[in-house]
């Protein structure tokens, strides 16, 4: 088997695997409860209200109510072994076409694929379980698992000849225009379809022109058509204008571009770069580790522009490698600038490194190759024996990392994370009404309304539903307790649900609340507290 495939297959495997672990992420919850009726809090939202995630939240509804919690984490552990999978398809083939085209090479790779491929496995395998939290159940993994489409389907479209199959081009077409149609009601970040087969087909038009090569005017009309038609697909839908606008509204939130949405850039910490959360001392060693990939990852795309143009490559290969050379660098831009990014750099910068690793390319090693056992048996014993070990060393890391993700499996008595959603609280909560209205942290928010929809949340993690002034309110309440105390009795708010543990930035509020004469607590366990007001 062929070195790259041995890799690719070997690490789609590793990250179903890592991606098995509980809901850990909050926002699960209100897409499935949004999936059974449309969920707003008491307090005001912006307008107007686009629900981008529509076929998202039916698609994890069906799995939950189905099998419960176990098969949605199933279905999203599969989700992500198939996005890698997608992702690394195109190295795999094209190094599969360069060894076929050579059986010196094909010898070679076949004698000794699987132990060239253990040293890049051994270190793909480390970084994928430091960052398997990444791999949660999010709208983003739809977008992903389209990308991994598009990655495979739109450089067969627009690079190449043009005598091909109707019936394929035509099916593909359609393929790529059905999964958009989908995509929009998916997630925001739709626009990255378009803006990547543009950047297929401007990469693949300037290779064109760079070697002075004639270009069939219809052929490339109708190539750019595709591209205009996939920009255009929002307007396929009920929202129209506004699901078309609805990407903006997201980069502005990322950037903190205008005065009201800087606070979401600040304050939330998916959207902070992984500079910021390196200084404020959180996540100290993923922080790290996104810097210096994506780091890596730009210094080799510069490094890869400036050979070519040292080298004047220039061919068909060339152009298909141009993509994804660009696409590489605006992900690892992306991952710079917010932390949530970088589920989108991840499987790009493991597809261009299983092909370009190193070791693991048999064109490396020449037309006089020699193979593995002739190269021992040159050896002297003590060599050999060091060469042997040095070979265990990666095996053995591999080892160690899935012993490691064993343990941690043995530590999930649930596949949700109770530590991270109020699971007893709002079981009481539903058998103890309250006359009042709820106040709640905004990552409580979605299981609240999952589980007791009857009682509406103040806020929850859609926090592109608020305004930057709601925001900012919500957070000073942590920092001055009193002004929340004297707010509760104007918005008649009577129940208080906070975290202890995890997020628990609100220790003032309840100290505040617990010397209150009028509050009391009615519920609390190690991770979560209820608190009642009485009287007026």
């Amino acid at each position: 088997m062929p070195v790259t495939q041995t890799i690719a297959i070997a690490m789609s495997v590793c990250v179903a695997l890592f991606a098995v672990f509980p809901l850990t992420d909050t926002d699960i919850w209100w897409h499935l409860a949004c999936a059974r009726e449309w969920v707003t809090t008491w307090t005001p939202v912006r307008e107007p209200v686009v629900n981008v995630h529509e076929l998202f939240q039916q698609a994890v509804a069906f799995e939950f109510n189905l099998g419960g919690a176990p098969l949605l984490v199933a279905f999203k552990a599969f989700l992500w072994g198939l996005v890698f999978a997608l992702f690394l398809w195109p190295s795999v083939r094209t190094r599969q076409d360069n060894v076929i085209a050579n059986s010196q090479q094909n010898v070679i790779a076949n004698s000794v694929g699987v132990k060239q491929s253990i040293k890049p496995l051994a270190f793909f395998a480390v970084i994928l379980f430091i960052f398997r939290y990444q791999f949660e159940i999010r709208p983003v993994l739809f977008s992903l698992l389209f990308l991994g489409v598009y990655w495979n389907v739109l450089p067969w479209l627009f690079v190449g000849a043009i005598d091909r199959s109707k019936t394929k081009v035509i099916a593909s077409v359609l393929l790529i225009l059905s999964l958009q149609w989908i995509w929009c009601k998916s997630q925001g970040l739709y626009i990255l379809g378009p803006i990547f087969a543009m950047i297929v087909l401007s990469t693949y038009l300037f290779e064109m022109w760079k070697l002075g090569k004639k270009i069939h005017a219809k052929v490339e009309a109708s190539r750019i058509f595709l591209v205009v038609l996939l920009l255009l697909i929002p307007f396929f839908h009920r929202d129209g204008l506004n699901l078309f606008l609805y990407p903006f509204g997201l980069l502005d939130r990322l950037l903190g571009l205008s005065p009201s949405a800087a606070i979401f850039a600040s304050e939330i910490a998916e959207n902070r770069s992984p500079f910021t959360l390196l200084m404020a001392g959180e996540n100290v060693l993923q922080s790290v580790l996104m810097i210096v990939l994506c780091v890596t990852g730009i210094a080799w795309v510069f490094r890869k522009v400036i050979l070519e143009r040292s080298l004047a490559i220039g061919s068909k290969a060339c152009s298909v490698e141009g993509y994804r050379t660009l696409w590489l660098l605006i992900t690892a831009i992306l991952a710079l600038i917010a932390e949530r990014n970088f589920v989108l750099f991840l499987p790009v910068f493991f597809a261009v490194g299983v092909k370009c690793w190193p070791r693991s390319c048999p064109c490396k090693h020449g037309r006089n190759a020699r193979p593995t056992h002739l190269f021992y048996s040159l050896l002297p014993t003590s060599n050999r024996l060091l060469s042997t070990v040095y070979s265990l060393l990666p095996t053995l890391l591999i080892a160690f990392i899935l012993g490691l993700w064993l343990r941690s499996m043995s530590n999930y008595d649930s596949m949700v994370a109770y530590q991270r959603v109020p699971v007893a609280a709002a079981e009481w909560m539903k058998s103890h009404s309250h006359s009042g209205r709820l106040f709640n942290d905004d990552r409580a928010g979605g299981y609240l309304a999952f589980v007791n929809p009857s009682d509406s949340t103040y806020i929850d993690g859609r926090f592109i539903l608020k305004t930057a002034e709601f925001f900012e309110t919500y957070l000073r309440y942590a920092e001055y307790p009193q002004a929340f105390i004297r707010d509760a009795g104007t918005q008649n708010i009577d129940r208080v649900l906070l975290p202890l543990r995890y997020y628990a930035r609100w220790g003032k509020l309840l100290w505040a609340l617990d010397s209150a004469e009028n509050w009391h607590v009615a519920f609390r366990d190690s991770l979560f507290v209820v608190m009642d007001r009485t009287g007026r």
